[in-house]
């Protein structure tokens, strides 16, 4: 694992690579498009009946296309500090893992997108990026008519520290999406940088 470049000091414009991840359709591709400042990219593919063996579509259902590489956007905030953020979302079906390393590379954080619907498809992601030392933020992405379950429930199911921060959020609107990462970048200042030192403000 190729160490992430330091933070920049203050009063410089900090670039910042951040990771998307989590399970098969929980909306990290809609994450992306929601918050980019340019056209994400997308690698995305329509599913066929020959994945239907290695894709499973339960919960859901209504999913046409899936991401087959990654997905690309890029948000720049000026305020309190300059800071450009990198987003590299990945594939999520198991079949598609092995990319994972080569996407954390150079990466500061990552944010676990999950569904209540089908939690356990994030946990992967979760244990990747414990596995790594990788700071990271776990987002549930709230989707219309699911069974609601408390921060308390999602934490004891991802077996995570009470460190990690845990948020639900709605991958669909910009705003929900900022707040996520912005949640991130504060956990990695935190986690990673000198009592002293601040990449943004609170």
């Amino acid at each position: 694992m190729t160490p992430p470049p330091p933070l920049l000091e203050p009063g410089e414009r900090a670039v910042v690579k951040l990771v998307v991840a989590g399970g098969f359709g929980v909306g990290k591709t809609t994450a992306i498009a929601a918050i980019s400042d340019i056209p994400p990219l997308r690698t995305e593919a329509l599913l066929t009946a020959h994945s239907q063996s290695v894709d499973s579509l339960e919960g859901v259902e209504d999913k046409t296309a899936t991401t087959v590489a990654f997905d690309f956007g890029r948000v720049g905030w000026d305020e309190p500090q300059p800071v450009e953020l990198y987003l590299f979302g990945t594939p999520g079906q198991p079949r598609f893992w092995s990319l994972w390393h080569d996407l954390a590379q150079g990466a500061l954080g990552a944010v676990v997108l999950a569904d209540t619907r089908r939690l356990d498809s994030s946990f992967p992601a979760a244990d990747f990026f414990e596995q790594l030392r990788l700071p990271f933020v776990i987002a549930i992405n709230q989707f219309p008519h699911t069974a609601a379950r408390s921060l308390d429930e999602i934490r004891e199911a991802f077996d995570v520290s009470d460190l990690v921060p845990l948020m639900f959020c709605d991958a669909r609107h910009a705003d929900s999406v900022a707040a996520v990462l912005l949640t991130l970048v504060q956990h990695v200042v935190t986690t990673t940088a000198a009592p002293d030192t601040t990449l943004l403000d609170a």
